[in-house]
């Protein structure tokens, strides 16, 4: 069947895809990730809305006159869009993550930090994001390990482009609002993904010595000072290879029951009958909190019923407690607000991200994560989820 070329398609400024040659075409995806229609998309670069289906649909490359207005109307590269290859590029990476998964084909998100490339498998995003967020790969083998190897590598198979996964973030904490982070980050940049990590503090902080995230998240308070992570990051990592910066304060506090039906009014009262707690992991912020308090009220853990139920997430705290699985934990008041359920303010926390001092400079898309993170439509989002303040977002600590 002929095709039918539209009008505004001039066959001297088009060039038709060779069956020889496979054309990563992400122009459809950054255009929808921006919100902006084939016909407002048309519009800013001078085709017709069939001529923007035909380069979509992979009919025809635009010429470089062509592609430099698409790359200028959706501020990407041209690169980012168009991507000539004749064959699926296969990758090695260190495998972070379960030993389980190899063996079988695996979805995992792919991160460069540094000269090494890491894979962690998509299932520890979570149940939600695992089937929302698309993977930059699949795993097809176990790579031949040396004996200088402490982990497997991985053979992978990409489902993304080098140059877009080389533009991820990839942020170990525990704050919820870390998604929204990324949201922002790619209204300017729709290549330049930020995934969150989930996990407590400590945690974090060990991921990012060990240079397998870009950034951890952290409140940490000191007993004595009662100042928020400076105190831990003196006695834990040196100043002088990293540098933090203000994301918010927020507040921590009780999550319980709306109407508090087990009368709850501080950590003293987890002593009475038949109370159950929900807790975080060894390491997290809020286990800190808790084991503070605790040891202050006389009360210890081994005595609370569910002290070892331990859950990754401050979500996943309210989460438990809004579906009857428990009726107390310590969380974030956004995330009571987020469930619907009551909260009790314990006290007001800084929560910091943590770098290595080359990557605001290093990375190609830091800087814009920054300048997300203190825009005013992020600022007012963040602020309008409940118990956040972001008077000094973005803020370079040093210590």
């Amino acid at each position: 069947m002929r095709k039918i070329v539209p009008k505004s398609l001039k066959v001297s400024n088009q060039v038709k895809v060779s069956p020889q040659e496979t054309v990563c075409n992400r122009l459809q995806d950054i255009r929808k990730k921006q919100g902006i229609s084939q016909a407002e998309l048309a519009a800013l670069v001078g085709l017709t809305r069939q001529a923007v289906y035909a380069i979509e649909a992979n009919q025809y490359l635009p010429s470089t006159n062509v592609a430099l207005r698409f790359a200028r109307a959706l501020k990407c590269r041209v690169e980012d869009m168009f991507i000539l290859s004749n064959q699926e590029e296969i990758v090695e990476a260190e495998f972070i993550g379960g030993t389980t998964t190899l063996g079988h084909p695996t979805r995992v998100k792919l991160t460069y930090v540094g000269s090494r490339i890491l894979a962690r498998p998509m299932a520890e995003l979570g149940d939600v994001l695992n089937f929302v967020m698309p993977a930059d790969g699949v795993i097809q083998e176990q790579a031949k390990k040396s004996s200088s190897q402490k982990r497997p590598y991985v053979r992978v198979q990409l489902l993304n482009s080098p140059e877009v996964i080389k533009k991820g973030i990839l942020i170990a904490g525990c704050d919820p609002a870390l998604f929204l982070a990324g949201e922002h980050v790619r209204k300017v940049n729709a290549l330049a993904g930020v995934t969150n990590w989930t996990m407590g503090s400590a945690n974090a902080l060990r991921a990012l010595q060990r240079e397998e995230v870009h950034m951890a998240g952290l409140h940490l308070v000191d007993v004595k000072s009662g100042q928020s992570n400076v105190p831990y990051l003196k006695r834990h990592i040196p100043g002088q290879d990293f540098v933090g910066v203000r994301f918010a304060s927020w507040v921590q506090g009780l999550l319980i029951h709306p109407g508090n039906p087990k009368h709850i009014r501080s950590v003293e009262d987890f002593g009475q009958s038949g109370l159950r707690l929900v807790n975080r992991e060894v390491g997290a912020g809020a286990r800190f909190l808790l084991d503070t308090l605790l040891q202050k009220s006389g009360l210890t853990g081994e005595k609370l019923l569910g002290y070892d139920n331990e859950v990754p997430s401050h979500l996943e705290v309210a989460r438990l407690i809004r579906d009857g699985m428990a009726d107390v934990g310590i969380g974030v008041e956004a995330a009571a607000r987020h469930f619907g359920l009551g909260f009790i303010p314990l006290r007001e926390e800084q929560y910091d991200l943590i770098m290595r001092s080359e990557f605001l400079k290093s990375h190609p898309v830091m800087s814009q994560f920054l300048d997300a993170m203190v825009s005013h439509p992020f600022r007012r989002e963040i602020e309008s989820l409940g118990g956040y303040t972001v008077t000094e977002i973005g803020k370079i600590l040093h210590w």
